[in-house]
C-alpha cells in the first residue's frame, strides 16, 4: 500500500476540458479524485454538477470520493452510490442522525467517511468513528478553494492519529495542503491529502512532475 494518498480536488480542474484533465491526472499517478458537492445552504457555495460527477465516476480509472457538503445527505446516498462513488463523506452537523447515514453508506457497499469542519471537536463526534473508514479534517472553512490553512486543526489531527488504532480509520486532510504540510503531516501519519491550488493546480508545471515530487516527500 502507498504511504500516502494524493487526491486531486476536481473542483480546481479546468472544466473546459474535463476529460483531458482526468486523463492527465491519472497518468500523473493520482490515487483518487476528490469531488465536492455543495448545496448553497450547508456551505455558501455550489459545487460540481451531477453530469460532471457522473462522467468522472463512470470513466475514471481510479476511485472517486464524494464530499457531501449538503444538508440531509442521507437523502442522496443512493444517488451517489448509483453514480459509482467509492467513498462518501458526510458532515455530522448536516443532519440529526449521522450514524444512520454512515450505516446506509456501508449498506450500499461503499466506504463511509466523516468530514470535520475546523470548529468541530473530536470528542463531540467520537462515537461515529465506529462507523468511519476515513476521517477527513477540514483545515479551511468548507466551500471555497484557495483559503489560508487554519493552524489550530493541527491539534485535532494529533487527537485523531492517537485514536486511529482504536477505531481503524484513515486520517485525511482537505484544505491548503501545501508541499511543506504534506511532508510534515505525512511523517506523523496522515494518510491522504486533497490537492488543490496550494500544491497542484495552476502551477504552470506538469501534473506528473508535481505528483512525483509530492510522493517523494
Amino acid at each position: 500500500m502507498k504511504d500516502k494518498l494524493l487526491c486531486p480536488s476536481m473542483m480546481c480542474a479546468d472544466f473546459s476540458c474535463l476529460e483531458r484533465e482526468m486523463l492527465l491526472l491519472e497518468e500523473a499517478g493520482s490515487d483518487m479524485f476528490h469531488i465536492d458537492v455543495m448545496d448553497g445552504r450547508f456551505v455558501p457555495n455550489f459545487g460540481m454538477g451531477l453530469q460532471d460527477i457522473a462522467y468522472l465516476c463512470k470513466y475514471a480509472k481510479i476511485p472517486c470520493d464524494v464530499h457531501l457538503m449538503i444538508e440531509q445527505p442521507i437523502q442522496y446516498v443512493d444517488k451517489f452510490a448509483d453514480l459509482g462513488a467509492s467513498i462518501l463523506y458526510v458532515h455530522p452537523e448536516s443532519e440529526c442522525h449521522p450514524a444512520r447515514t454512515l450505516q446506509k453508506i456501508h449498506d450500499r457497499g461503499i466506504k463511509a467517511g466523516i468530514a470535520l469542519n475546523p470548529g468541530t471537536g473530536v470528542e463531540s463526534v467520537e462515537p461515529l468513528f465506529n462507523l468511519a473508514d476515513y476521517v477527513l479534517v477540514m483545515s479551511v472553512n468548507p466551500g471555497f478553494a484557495g483559503q489560508k490553512y487554519i493552524d489550530f486543526v493541527d491539534e485535532k489531527l494529533e487527537q485523531l492519529l492517537h485514536k486511529q488504532e482504536k477505531y481503524g480509520y484513515e486520517v485525511m486532510l482537505d484544505g491548503a495542503c501545501s508541499p511543506e504540510r504534506i511532508a510534515a503531516l505525512g511523517k506523523k501519519g496522515v494518510k491522504g491529502f486533497v490537492l488543490g491550488t496550494s500544491a497542484l493546480f495552476g502551477k504552470g508545471r506538469g501534473y506528473g512532475e508535481i505528483i512525483r515530487e509530492l510522493r517523494a516527500l
